[in-house]
Protein backbone atom coordinates (compact mmCIF):
# COMPACT_ATOMS: atom_id res chain seq x y z
CA UNK A 1 0.00 0.00 0.00
CA UNK A 2 1.50 3.50 -0.92
CA UNK A 3 1.93 6.07 1.79
CA UNK A 4 -0.64 8.94 1.86
CA UNK A 5 0.40 12.08 -0.20
CA UNK A 6 1.13 14.79 1.92
CA UNK A 7 1.05 18.59 0.41
CA UNK A 8 3.49 20.45 -0.60
CA UNK A 9 5.08 22.62 2.44
CA UNK A 10 3.93 26.12 2.31
CA UNK A 11 6.87 28.42 1.62
CA UNK A 12 8.12 30.14 5.43
CA UNK A 13 6.37 33.17 5.16
CA UNK A 14 9.15 36.10 4.23
CA UNK A 15 10.58 37.30 7.89
CA UNK A 16 9.15 41.38 8.21
CA UNK A 17 11.30 44.26 9.62
CA UNK A 18 10.62 44.76 13.07
CA UNK A 19 12.98 47.50 13.44
CA UNK A 20 12.04 51.13 12.53
CA UNK A 21 14.93 51.80 10.77
CA UNK A 22 14.60 48.41 8.35
CA UNK A 23 10.89 49.24 7.71
CA UNK A 24 11.66 52.59 5.94
CA UNK A 25 14.49 50.96 3.99
CA UNK A 26 11.88 48.93 2.91
CA UNK A 27 10.02 51.82 1.89
CA UNK A 28 6.82 50.37 3.67
CA UNK A 29 5.65 53.49 4.65
CA UNK A 30 2.09 51.74 6.14
CA UNK A 31 3.96 49.33 8.27
CA UNK A 32 6.12 52.34 9.58
CA UNK A 33 2.62 54.31 10.45
CA UNK A 34 1.33 51.18 12.21
CA UNK A 35 4.56 50.94 14.30
CA UNK A 36 4.45 55.08 15.39
CA UNK A 37 1.05 54.60 15.89
CA UNK A 38 1.88 52.07 18.74
CA UNK A 39 3.92 52.40 22.10
CA UNK A 40 4.76 54.87 24.21
CA UNK A 41 5.70 58.39 22.90
CA UNK A 42 8.85 58.03 24.66
CA UNK A 43 9.42 54.58 22.92
CA UNK A 44 8.92 56.07 19.46
CA UNK A 45 10.89 59.25 20.08
CA UNK A 46 14.04 57.42 20.58
CA UNK A 47 13.45 54.99 17.59
CA UNK A 48 13.67 58.79 15.45
CA UNK A 49 16.85 59.59 17.36
CA UNK A 50 18.48 56.76 16.24
CA UNK A 51 17.61 57.23 12.62
CA UNK A 52 19.35 59.56 9.81
CA UNK A 53 17.84 63.39 10.13
CA UNK A 54 15.86 62.73 6.29
CA UNK A 55 14.47 59.08 7.59
CA UNK A 56 13.69 60.76 11.15
CA UNK A 57 11.57 63.38 9.19
CA UNK A 58 9.65 60.78 6.61
CA UNK A 59 9.04 58.72 9.97
CA UNK A 60 7.69 62.01 11.83
CA UNK A 61 5.66 62.87 8.97
CA UNK A 62 3.90 59.79 9.42
CA UNK A 63 2.36 60.78 12.78
CA UNK A 64 -0.56 62.01 13.57
CA UNK A 65 -1.12 65.86 14.98
CA UNK A 66 -1.09 65.27 18.90
CA UNK A 67 1.17 61.94 18.53
CA UNK A 68 3.60 63.95 16.92
CA UNK A 69 3.68 66.88 19.83
CA UNK A 70 4.20 64.11 22.36
CA UNK A 71 6.91 62.36 20.65
CA UNK A 72 8.44 66.00 19.70
CA UNK A 73 8.36 66.71 23.64
CA UNK A 74 10.21 63.58 24.19
CA UNK A 75 12.89 64.15 21.53
CA UNK A 76 16.68 65.99 23.17
CA UNK A 77 16.47 69.66 22.04
CA UNK A 78 19.17 68.77 19.03
CA UNK A 79 17.01 66.02 17.35
CA UNK A 80 14.04 68.40 17.39
CA UNK A 81 16.33 71.18 16.10
CA UNK A 82 16.80 68.39 13.39
CA UNK A 83 13.43 67.96 12.56
CA UNK A 84 12.57 71.55 12.66
CA UNK A 85 14.90 72.36 9.57
CA UNK A 86 13.10 70.22 7.70
CA UNK A 87 9.25 71.07 8.40
CA UNK A 88 7.68 74.41 6.58
CA UNK A 89 4.13 76.02 6.62
CA UNK A 90 1.44 75.38 9.29
CA UNK A 91 3.26 71.62 10.13
CA UNK A 92 5.97 73.79 11.82
CA UNK A 93 4.23 77.07 13.20
CA UNK A 94 1.76 74.43 14.89
CA UNK A 95 4.38 72.46 16.27
CA UNK A 96 6.21 75.28 17.94
CA UNK A 97 3.18 76.80 19.43
CA UNK A 98 1.72 73.47 20.73
CA UNK A 99 4.96 73.34 22.75
CA UNK A 100 4.99 74.36 26.46
CA UNK A 101 7.52 77.54 26.70
CA UNK A 102 10.23 75.96 28.95
CA UNK A 103 10.33 72.98 26.83
CA UNK A 104 10.63 75.51 23.75
CA UNK A 105 13.21 77.14 25.32
CA UNK A 106 15.37 74.56 26.00
CA UNK A 107 15.20 73.26 22.45
CA UNK A 108 16.66 76.98 21.10
CA UNK A 109 19.11 77.27 23.99
CA UNK A 110 21.68 75.92 22.03
CA UNK A 111 20.57 76.75 18.64
CA UNK A 112 21.67 78.76 15.46
CA UNK A 113 20.45 82.37 15.71
CA UNK A 114 18.22 81.56 12.35
CA UNK A 115 16.38 78.91 13.90
CA UNK A 116 15.53 81.18 17.14
CA UNK A 117 14.12 83.55 14.68
CA UNK A 118 12.60 81.06 12.84
CA UNK A 119 10.43 80.16 15.58
CA UNK A 120 10.12 82.94 17.18
CA UNK A 121 8.80 84.18 14.33
CA UNK A 122 6.35 81.67 13.79
CA UNK A 123 4.85 82.05 17.10
CA UNK A 124 1.82 83.70 18.44
CA UNK A 125 2.14 87.46 20.42
CA UNK A 126 1.60 85.88 23.31
CA UNK A 127 3.66 82.43 23.14
CA UNK A 128 6.49 84.57 22.01
CA UNK A 129 6.47 87.15 24.68
CA UNK A 130 6.61 84.17 26.83
CA UNK A 131 9.80 83.08 25.19
CA UNK A 132 11.28 86.40 24.99
CA UNK A 133 10.99 86.44 28.67
CA UNK A 134 12.45 82.54 29.48
CA UNK A 135 15.47 83.68 27.17
CA UNK A 136 16.53 86.29 29.15
CA UNK A 137 17.75 84.65 32.04
CA UNK A 138 21.34 83.52 32.09
CA UNK A 139 22.64 80.11 30.69
CA UNK A 140 22.01 77.19 33.16
CA UNK A 141 19.40 79.33 35.27
CA UNK A 142 16.31 77.71 36.91
CA UNK A 143 14.42 80.84 35.25
CA UNK A 144 15.44 78.90 31.75
CA UNK A 145 13.80 75.79 33.02
CA UNK A 146 10.71 76.94 35.13
CA UNK A 147 7.14 76.73 33.63
CA UNK A 148 5.43 80.52 33.65
CA UNK A 149 2.71 78.63 33.21
CA UNK A 150 0.62 78.37 36.35
CA UNK A 151 -2.52 78.72 38.59
CA UNK A 152 -0.89 81.45 41.47
CA UNK A 153 -3.94 81.54 44.45
CA UNK A 154 -4.50 85.25 46.57
CA UNK A 155 -3.55 84.86 49.98
CA UNK A 156 -7.19 86.51 50.89
CA UNK A 157 -9.20 83.72 48.96
CA UNK A 158 -10.97 81.21 50.64
CA UNK A 159 -10.80 77.60 49.69
CA UNK A 160 -13.76 77.90 47.62
CA UNK A 161 -12.75 80.92 45.48
CA UNK A 162 -9.10 78.76 45.19
CA UNK A 163 -10.89 75.89 43.65
CA UNK A 164 -12.89 78.05 41.40
CA UNK A 165 -10.27 79.47 40.31
CA UNK A 166 -8.26 76.79 39.70
CA UNK A 167 -11.08 74.51 37.28
CA UNK A 168 -11.37 78.18 35.87
CA UNK A 169 -7.15 78.21 34.71
CA UNK A 170 -6.38 74.83 35.28
CA UNK A 171 -6.50 74.20 31.94
CA UNK A 172 -3.73 76.38 31.05
CA UNK A 173 -1.51 74.97 33.69
CA UNK A 174 1.05 72.91 33.25
CA UNK A 175 0.68 71.75 36.68
CA UNK A 176 -2.25 72.47 39.77
CA UNK A 177 -0.97 70.14 42.51
CA UNK A 178 1.49 73.03 43.59
CA UNK A 179 -0.14 76.32 43.82
CA UNK A 180 1.86 79.33 45.30
CA UNK A 181 0.05 81.98 47.39
CA UNK A 182 1.08 85.56 46.61
CA UNK A 183 -0.35 88.99 48.01
CA UNK A 184 -0.95 92.08 46.08
CA UNK A 185 1.84 92.51 44.82
CA UNK A 186 2.88 89.32 44.09
CA UNK A 187 5.26 88.47 46.16
CA UNK A 188 5.06 84.96 47.18
CA UNK A 189 4.00 84.13 50.86
CA UNK A 190 3.64 80.48 51.06
CA UNK A 191 2.81 77.30 49.14
CA UNK A 192 -0.55 75.11 49.41
CA UNK A 193 -1.32 71.84 47.15
CA UNK A 194 -4.46 71.27 45.79
CA UNK A 195 -4.84 68.14 47.68
CA UNK A 196 -5.20 70.53 51.25
CA UNK A 197 -7.70 72.44 49.22
CA UNK A 198 -9.96 69.59 48.42
CA UNK A 199 -10.24 68.53 51.95
CA UNK A 200 -10.72 71.66 53.60
CA UNK A 201 -13.56 73.65 54.18
CA UNK A 202 -15.07 75.75 51.35
CA UNK A 203 -14.86 79.42 53.50
CA UNK A 204 -11.40 78.54 54.99
CA UNK A 205 -8.81 81.24 53.81
CA UNK A 206 -5.90 80.32 51.87
CA UNK A 207 -3.66 81.95 54.15
CA UNK A 208 -4.18 79.31 56.85
CA UNK A 209 -3.22 76.68 54.75
CA UNK A 210 0.02 77.72 53.09
CA UNK A 211 2.83 76.57 54.01
CA UNK A 212 4.92 79.68 54.69
CA UNK A 213 8.35 77.68 55.30
CA UNK A 214 8.27 76.23 51.34
CA UNK A 215 11.23 75.99 49.62
CA UNK A 216 11.23 78.00 46.50
CA UNK A 217 14.18 79.18 43.98
CA UNK A 218 15.50 82.49 42.96
CA UNK A 219 15.27 82.64 39.01
CA UNK A 220 18.89 83.70 37.95
CA UNK A 221 20.28 80.91 40.53
CA UNK A 222 21.64 77.65 38.88
CA UNK A 223 19.32 75.12 37.80
CA UNK A 224 21.22 72.36 39.17
CA UNK A 225 20.91 73.77 42.61
CA UNK A 226 16.91 74.02 42.71
CA UNK A 227 16.54 70.67 41.42
CA UNK A 228 19.08 69.34 43.99
CA UNK A 229 16.97 71.42 46.73
CA UNK A 230 13.46 70.19 45.48
CA UNK A 231 15.19 66.31 45.99
CA UNK A 232 16.44 67.22 49.54
CA UNK A 233 13.17 68.48 50.52
CA UNK A 234 11.00 66.51 48.72
CA UNK A 235 8.74 68.56 46.91
CA UNK A 236 6.92 67.82 44.17
CA UNK A 237 7.19 71.24 42.64
CA UNK A 238 9.01 74.23 43.53
CA UNK A 239 8.01 78.24 43.36
CA UNK A 240 10.12 80.34 41.54
CA UNK A 241 10.36 84.40 42.57
CA UNK A 242 12.70 87.15 40.85
CA UNK A 243 14.79 89.22 42.73
CA UNK A 244 12.46 90.59 44.69
CA UNK A 245 10.15 88.36 45.85
CA UNK A 246 7.48 87.92 42.89
CA UNK A 247 6.53 84.65 41.58
CA UNK A 248 7.40 84.40 37.96
CA UNK A 249 7.45 80.56 37.50
CA UNK A 250 7.66 77.17 38.56
CA UNK A 251 10.00 74.38 38.40
CA UNK A 252 8.45 71.16 37.85
CA UNK A 253 9.84 67.45 39.37
CA UNK A 254 10.54 66.33 35.56
CA UNK A 255 12.25 69.33 34.29
CA UNK A 256 14.15 68.88 37.43
CA UNK A 257 15.13 65.67 36.70
CA UNK A 258 16.38 66.55 33.55
CA UNK A 259 18.55 68.61 35.00
CA UNK A 260 20.15 66.40 37.08
CA UNK A 261 20.56 63.73 34.79
CA UNK A 262 21.74 66.32 32.32
CA UNK A 263 24.41 68.08 35.04
CA UNK A 264 25.18 64.15 35.98
CA UNK A 265 25.91 63.33 32.28
CA UNK A 266 28.13 66.27 31.72
CA UNK A 267 29.95 65.40 35.10
CA UNK A 268 30.09 61.75 33.81
CA UNK A 269 31.67 62.56 30.13
CA UNK A 270 34.34 65.05 32.07
CA UNK A 271 35.46 62.66 34.18
CA UNK A 272 36.04 60.15 32.12
CA UNK A 273 38.39 63.11 29.96
CA UNK A 274 35.78 63.65 27.18
CA UNK A 275 33.78 66.57 26.48
CA UNK A 276 30.35 66.67 27.19
CA UNK A 277 27.86 66.55 23.89
CA UNK A 278 24.31 66.33 23.43
CA UNK A 279 22.27 63.89 20.74
CA UNK A 280 21.94 60.59 20.95
CA UNK A 281 24.95 58.58 20.57
CA UNK A 282 23.74 55.96 18.34
CA UNK A 283 23.23 58.50 15.98
CA UNK A 284 26.39 60.16 15.92
CA UNK A 285 29.02 59.60 13.67
CA UNK A 286 32.73 58.60 14.10
CA UNK A 287 34.14 61.52 13.31
CA UNK A 288 31.77 63.48 16.08
CA UNK A 289 32.84 60.85 18.83
CA UNK A 290 36.27 61.36 17.68
CA UNK A 291 36.16 64.91 17.74
CA UNK A 292 34.78 64.75 21.06
CA UNK A 293 37.41 63.19 22.32
CA UNK A 294 40.36 64.11 20.70
CA UNK A 295 41.27 67.38 22.70
CA UNK A 296 41.05 65.84 26.59
CA UNK A 297 43.33 63.00 25.13
CA UNK A 298 46.06 65.49 23.05
CA UNK A 299 45.85 67.57 26.28
CA UNK A 300 46.64 64.20 28.71
CA UNK A 301 48.96 63.10 26.19
CA UNK A 302 50.98 65.72 26.57
CA UNK A 303 50.77 65.92 30.24
CA UNK A 304 52.12 62.75 29.70
CA UNK A 305 55.28 63.86 28.89
CA UNK A 306 56.12 64.67 32.90
CA UNK A 307 56.20 60.67 33.44
CA UNK A 308 58.99 60.37 30.19
CA UNK A 309 60.86 63.35 31.82
CA UNK A 310 60.68 61.97 35.44
CA UNK A 311 62.08 58.64 34.29
CA UNK A 312 64.71 60.13 31.78
CA UNK A 313 65.84 62.03 35.05
CA UNK A 314 66.43 59.19 36.86
CA UNK A 315 67.99 56.96 34.38
CA UNK A 316 70.86 56.53 36.66
CA UNK A 317 69.29 55.40 39.42
CA UNK A 318 67.50 52.94 37.30
CA UNK A 319 70.87 51.74 35.59
CA UNK A 320 72.44 51.21 39.03
CA UNK A 321 69.53 48.86 40.01
CA UNK A 322 67.32 47.88 36.83
CA UNK A 323 64.84 45.79 38.83
CA UNK A 324 63.08 48.87 40.19
CA UNK A 325 61.72 49.53 37.45
CA UNK A 326 59.71 45.67 37.27
CA UNK A 327 57.60 47.63 39.71
CA UNK A 328 56.88 50.99 37.97
CA UNK A 329 53.83 50.07 36.36
CA UNK A 330 52.30 48.45 39.39
CA UNK A 331 52.83 52.40 41.65
CA UNK A 332 52.23 54.83 38.69
CA UNK A 333 48.78 52.48 38.41
CA UNK A 334 48.22 51.73 42.30
CA UNK A 335 48.50 55.76 42.74
CA UNK A 336 46.44 57.05 39.27
CA UNK A 337 43.18 54.75 40.53
CA UNK A 338 43.88 55.85 44.52
CA UNK A 339 43.58 59.10 42.97
CA UNK A 340 40.96 59.06 40.70
CA UNK A 341 38.64 57.32 43.77
CA UNK A 342 38.92 60.21 45.40
CA UNK A 343 38.81 63.12 43.04
CA UNK A 344 35.18 61.12 41.94
CA UNK A 345 34.34 60.61 45.33
CA UNK A 346 34.61 64.06 46.18
CA UNK A 347 33.00 65.68 42.73
CA UNK A 348 30.09 63.73 43.82
CA UNK A 349 30.10 64.77 47.45
CA UNK A 350 30.32 68.41 45.76
CA UNK A 351 27.16 67.92 43.50
CA UNK A 352 24.87 66.24 46.25
CA UNK A 353 26.00 69.37 48.62
CA UNK A 354 27.46 66.88 51.05
CA UNK A 355 30.98 68.92 50.65
CA UNK A 356 31.02 72.56 50.13
CA UNK A 357 34.59 74.49 49.00
CA UNK A 358 35.28 75.87 52.74
CA UNK A 359 35.78 72.17 53.57
CA UNK A 360 38.90 72.18 51.59
CA UNK A 361 41.05 71.26 55.07
CA UNK A 362 38.72 68.61 56.22
CA UNK A 363 38.70 66.71 52.95
CA UNK A 364 42.19 66.88 52.96
CA UNK A 365 43.13 65.56 56.39
CA UNK A 366 40.65 62.81 55.60
CA UNK A 367 41.48 62.08 52.38
CA UNK A 368 45.23 61.82 53.45
CA UNK A 369 44.55 59.61 56.85
CA UNK A 370 42.33 57.38 53.80
CA UNK A 371 45.19 57.42 51.51
CA UNK A 372 47.74 56.40 54.37
CA UNK A 373 45.39 53.09 55.53
CA UNK A 374 45.05 51.71 52.30
CA UNK A 375 48.61 52.30 51.14
CA UNK A 376 49.63 50.38 54.29
CA UNK A 377 47.30 47.72 53.73
CA UNK A 378 48.61 47.58 50.21
CA UNK A 379 52.21 47.44 51.29
CA UNK A 380 51.65 44.59 53.34
CA UNK A 381 50.70 42.94 49.92
CA UNK A 382 53.60 44.38 48.31
CA UNK A 383 56.03 43.33 50.53
CA UNK A 384 55.21 39.61 50.65
CA UNK A 385 54.61 39.36 47.00
CA UNK A 386 58.09 41.21 45.78
CA UNK A 387 60.48 39.08 47.96
CA UNK A 388 59.31 36.49 45.49
CA UNK A 389 60.86 38.02 43.05
CA UNK A 390 63.45 40.47 43.60
CA UNK A 391 65.62 40.84 46.69
CA UNK A 392 64.02 42.13 50.49
CA UNK A 393 66.03 45.82 50.31
CA UNK A 394 63.49 46.56 46.81
CA UNK A 395 60.79 44.67 48.62
CA UNK A 396 61.12 47.05 50.92
CA UNK A 397 61.60 50.16 48.88
CA UNK A 398 58.39 49.38 46.79
CA UNK A 399 56.29 48.81 50.44
CA UNK A 400 57.62 51.88 51.79
CA UNK A 401 56.31 53.82 47.95
CA UNK A 402 53.09 52.34 48.09
CA UNK A 403 52.22 53.88 51.44
CA UNK A 404 53.55 57.28 50.41
CA UNK A 405 51.96 57.33 47.06
CA UNK A 406 48.33 56.25 48.11
CA UNK A 407 48.67 58.91 51.17
CA UNK A 408 49.68 61.43 48.08
CA UNK A 409 47.28 60.11 45.47
CA UNK A 410 44.47 60.50 48.00
CA UNK A 411 44.91 63.44 49.42
CA UNK A 412 45.87 65.33 45.53
CA UNK A 413 42.43 63.67 44.09
CA UNK A 414 40.77 65.18 47.32
CA UNK A 415 41.84 68.33 46.81
CA UNK A 416 41.84 69.44 43.20
CA UNK A 417 37.70 69.19 42.67
CA UNK A 418 37.73 71.58 45.77
CA UNK A 419 39.91 74.01 44.35
CA UNK A 420 38.67 74.14 40.69
CA UNK A 421 35.31 74.62 42.74
CA UNK A 422 37.19 78.21 44.49
CA UNK A 423 38.44 79.26 41.24
CA UNK A 424 35.25 78.97 39.89
CA UNK A 425 36.22 75.99 37.44
CA UNK A 426 34.25 72.70 36.87
CA UNK A 427 35.38 70.37 39.49
CA UNK A 428 34.86 67.27 36.80
CA UNK A 429 37.34 69.08 34.49
CA UNK A 430 39.98 68.20 37.03
CA UNK A 431 38.87 64.92 38.01
CA UNK A 432 40.50 61.34 37.34
CA UNK A 433 42.31 61.46 33.76
CA UNK A 434 44.20 64.62 35.26
CA UNK A 435 44.58 63.34 38.71
CA UNK A 436 45.68 60.07 37.25
CA UNK A 437 48.23 61.74 34.77
CA UNK A 438 49.76 63.96 37.89
CA UNK A 439 49.71 61.63 40.35
CA UNK A 440 51.68 59.23 37.84
CA UNK A 441 54.59 61.68 37.38
CA UNK A 442 55.25 62.95 41.31
CA UNK A 443 54.67 59.38 41.71
CA UNK A 444 57.86 58.14 39.99
CA UNK A 445 59.70 61.29 41.71
CA UNK A 446 58.66 59.34 45.45
CA UNK A 447 59.39 56.14 43.46
CA UNK A 448 63.38 56.92 42.85
CA UNK A 449 63.30 59.25 46.06
CA UNK A 450 62.93 57.00 47.88
CA UNK A 451 65.13 54.41 46.32
CA UNK A 452 67.80 56.31 46.56
CA UNK A 453 67.58 56.74 50.17
CA UNK A 454 66.91 53.18 51.61
CA UNK A 455 69.25 51.82 48.78
CA UNK A 456 72.10 54.47 49.67
CA UNK A 457 71.99 55.42 45.56
CA UNK A 458 73.69 58.50 44.16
Amino acid sequence: MSPPLTPPASPAPEERPTRLRDVLEAHDLEAAQRQLATGPAHLVADELARLESVDALIAFRLLDKDRALAVFEELHPVDQQDLLAGLRGPAFHELVEAMDPDDRVRMLREAPAKVVRRVLEGLSARERRVTAALLGYPERSVGRWMTPELVPLHEGQTVQQALQRVRARGAEAETVYTLPVVDAGRRLTGVVGLRELVLSEPDRPVSELADSEAPYAVAAEPAEDAARLMRETNVLNLPVVDSEGRLVGLLTSDDALEVIEAADTEDVARQSGTAPWAGHYMAATVWQLARYRVVWLLLLLLAAVLTVTVTQAFEATLEEVTQLALFIPLLIGTGGNAGAQAATSVVRALAVGEVRASDLLAVVWRECRVGLVLGLLLAAVGLALGTLFVAADIAVVVGVTLVIICSWAATVGGTMPLLAKRLRIDPAVVSAPMVTTLVDATGLVIYFLTARLILGLG
